[in-house]
């Protein structure tokens, strides 16, 4: 998804910048957003999920201080971080795609 992305944001940026706006171009480029938003709304939801079953094992662990539990929120923590760095290119990803958006649709008024 990572490459998909920035594969994307540069077609996108090119043709804000130096490419032939139209009307098309512009609606398939709303449709592409609406996916990566889709996307990074899915990662958020699972970001979050992921963080809160780690958050309660760890305290389930600090209060019965039993061995499988610290193993399970080692493993849950070894999940969440990825995650998060993930969602944080996506959602940087899919506002720098919304400014390209609105550059593009700028140019197309003119």
């Amino acid at each position: 998804m990572k490459n998909e992305l920035l594969e994307y944001i540069r077609q996108a940026k090119e043709l804000a910048e130096n490419g032939e706006v139209t009307e098309e171009k512009l609606y398939s480029m709303l449709v592409n957003i609406k996916f990566f938003q889709h996307e990074r709304l899915v990662h958020l939801l699972v970001t979050l999920a992921f963080a809160i079953m780690t958050i309660i094992t760890l305290a389930m662990a600090l209060i019965t201080v039993q061995i499988p539990l610290i193993i399970l929120f080692l493993l849950f923590l070894a999940l969440t971080v990825p995650y998060v760095f993930h969602y944080y290119r996506l959602e940087n990803g899919v506002q720098e795609l919304q400014r390209t958006y609105r550059k593009a649709e700028e140019r197309l008024k003119k």
